[in-house]
């Protein structure tokens, strides 16, 4: 495990509303390991999406460094260096999985491979590989118009690990899912974490939570361990 994989200083972020300005991140500082699974609680707009954008370079703070391993203060890297990062290293699953619908299972699940320039066959036999991990070795070929809500968030979850990142970050990744399907989902994102990589899932499901290693919980603009 690496201590210190991730490490936030003094993050803050508000946004204007009419003539308030509404504090998000109050002054926020986390460190955090690889090999952990990471639930992301709080109430419906206390903050998570917006510290799962940060993460994810989506977004930028009024103030604070982010940093991930030796990469130095993220945060300042100007957008194309955000861009390259962003693919060699980070990987996010949406609720609504963003799947391209005229592209197969397995094409979606190649797509990032090929944007770093991976060969063709390689791409392809990774994509097999971890659509078979994932359950789905039967629908390399169906489109997503042809896969039901749970078989679409597991291409979403294959595609975000082709890249081999190392963060994982999940924005309330079930939440258009059953229990079932909601818990068979953070089970395959659990069974793939490893020495190298952290995973954060934002989520509103306590039973969700009780299978995570730590929970992370945004209120009033701080972060709490718990």
């Amino acid at each position: 495990m690496i201590e210190n994989f991730i490490e936030l200083k003094n993050v803050s972020k508000k946004f204007r509303d009419k003539n308030e300005d509404i504090i998000v991140l109050d002054d926020i500082s986390i460190k955090l390991p690889t090999n952990k699974l990471v639930a992301l609680t709080g109430p419906s707009g206390s903050g998570k999406s917006t510290l799962i954008h940060l993460l994810a370079l989506l977004d930028t703070p009024q103030q604070g460094e982010y940093s991930l391993l030796t990469s130095g203060n993220l945060f300042s890297y100007n957008e194309k260096q955000k861009s390259d990062y962003r693919k060699k290293n980070l990987s996010i699953v949406f609720q609504n999985f963003n799947l391209i619908s005229d592209l197969t299972a397995l094409e979606n699940v190649m797509l990032p491979n090929l944007y770093l320039g991976i060969k063709k066959i390689d791409a392809l036999n990774s994509a097999k590989s971890l659509l078979t991990q994932v359950g789905l070795e039967n629908r390399y070929n169906h489109r997503p118009g042809e896969l039901s809500g749970g078989e679409q968030q597991r291409v979403a979850i294959a595609r975000s690990l082709i890249n081999k990142p190392k963060l994982i970050l999940a924005d309330e990744p079930t939440g258009s899912l059953d229990t079932k399907n909601a818990e068979n989902i953070i089970d395959i994102l659990k069974s793939v974490i490893d020495e190298k990589t952290l995973i954060i899932f934002a989520t509103h499901n306590k039973s969700l939570v009780n299978k995570s290693d730590l929970e992370l919980t945004i209120s009033n603009g701080n972060v709490i361990f718990n």
